[in-house]
């Protein structure tokens, strides 16, 4: 048995996009030259941000080609920071670290925006703190956002934040890399600056990823050479990559009821744990979360040992994000929860996915009900 449920680390590449794909590698042209055979892929490309700017109601023209949600963030910072007026950093509690290493690294001050025990960012706290922001002293307010957090899934309340800020005269990056092809994402409604996202979280390829920057959004490229994208991310285009990317996106919006149904899975999983182990703790149960996302923790069960019990049993969960390689990482959102250390060891994240089977539920509960048979009397004597 082989069951595969850390879907928000990367999630099964979909059939269509990869003989789109093969289609495109089996081609030749590179998509700057002017002859027929570049042209055509430049068409290509051409398709593809179209196929995504109706994803995302945005406009075409504003989709920027990257290789994924690491690199969009970074290019949205660096380009606030190069326009200059940016004087200082507010991002979550709860972003990923692409977020909050650039922001650790850009040499400017960093607010954290707190989040509720739910794991919601407090508007409340940043109303107060642009009400007291100086720009002379702290120039352009500037927040990272997340749509929806990869460990908890939780939603956050993007178009208010987007709305504080720009009555501050600020500027808006939202990460949208787990939310886009799971929940409806509106880039013109969400008043972003700036929005990232990600293929492979949606049955896209790796590698492929974008950013969204508003007409009037700064930009400034992260390095130089060949012009591409009208200067913001220069190189010669991945074009099976773009072409993948454009198909997936369109794909996964078109499926978004398929995936909502997912809610009745994840709701059911956590009942089925939590009929075994009552003093389970679920993370941000009080919130609106993504419809496939589970966080959870059981009091002494440390996360690496649960983790490989279950993939002793052949199930892949994780322990929290999968942004440090080959590593069992615990949950970098523990600490904002304020989650007890006992807890904040335990947290195990499951995910489903747009190709997950009644069969995965299944085998999961049965698998996990056996691993913590096992373990439950010495966590009890423990506590």
């Amino acid at each position: 048995m082989s069951v595969y449920l850390d879907h928000n680390a990367t999630t099964q590449i979909r059939p269509q996009v990869i003989a789109a794909m093969a289609a495109t590698m089996s081609e030749v042209g590179n998509p700057s030259s002017v002859h027929q055979h570049g042209q055509r892929s430049r068409k290509a490309v051409e398709v593809s941000r179209a196929q995504i700017g109706r994803a995302l109601s945005a406009r075409p023209e504003d989709v920027v080609f990257t290789s994924g949600g690491t690199e969009s963030v970074n290019l949205a910072i660096n380009c606030v920071i190069a326009a200059g007026g940016v004087k200082r950093l507010i991002v979550s509690a709860i972003e990923h670290s692409a977020v909050a290493e650039f922001a650790e690294k850009s040499g400017l001050p960093v607010e954290i925006l707190p989040v509720s025990t739910d794991g919601v960012a407090q508007l409340d706290w940043l109303a107060r703190r642009l009400d007291a922001w100086n720009v002379d002293v702290d120039g352009v307010p500037f927040l990272a956002l997340m749509l929806a957090n990869n460990e908890i899934g939780t939603i956050q309340p993007v178009a208010k934040a987007a709305a504080l800020l720009h009555a501050a005269g600020g500027l808006l990056l939202i990460d949208a890399t787990q939310a886009v092809g799971k929940i409806p994402v509106d880039f013109a409604a969400s008043g972003a600056d700036y929005m990232a996202f990600s293929g492979h979280k949606f049955g896209g390829p790796q590698g492929a990823g974008g950013l969204i920057m508003a007409c009037n959004a700064p930009s400034a490229a992260h390095h130089h050479g060949g012009g591409q994208e009208k200067g913001r991310r220069p190189g010669t285009e991945n074009l099976a990559g773009i072409v993948g990317l454009g198909l997936a996106i369109e794909l996964a919006t078109q499926s978004l009821e398929d995936f909502a149904a997912l809610t009745s899975w994840r709701d059911e999983i956590v009942a089925g744990i939590r009929a075994s182990a009552p003093d389970m703790v679920l993370l941000g149960e009080g919130a609106e979360r993504l419809p496939n996302t589970i966080s959870l923790a059981i009091p002494g069960w440390k996360r690496e040992n649960q983790v490989m019990a279950m993939d002793l049993a052949g199930v892949s969960i994780s322990a929290g994000s999968a942004c440090s390689s080959g590593k069992v990482r615990g949950s970098k959102v523990g600490g904002a929860l304020q989650l007890s250390p006992e807890l904040a060891e335990a947290v195990v994240r499951i995910s489903l996915g747009w190709n997950s089977t009644r069969d995965d539920v299944d085998a999961l509960l049965l698998a996990w009900k056996q691993a913590y048979a096992r373990v439950a009397p010495r966590l009890s004597v423990s506590a």
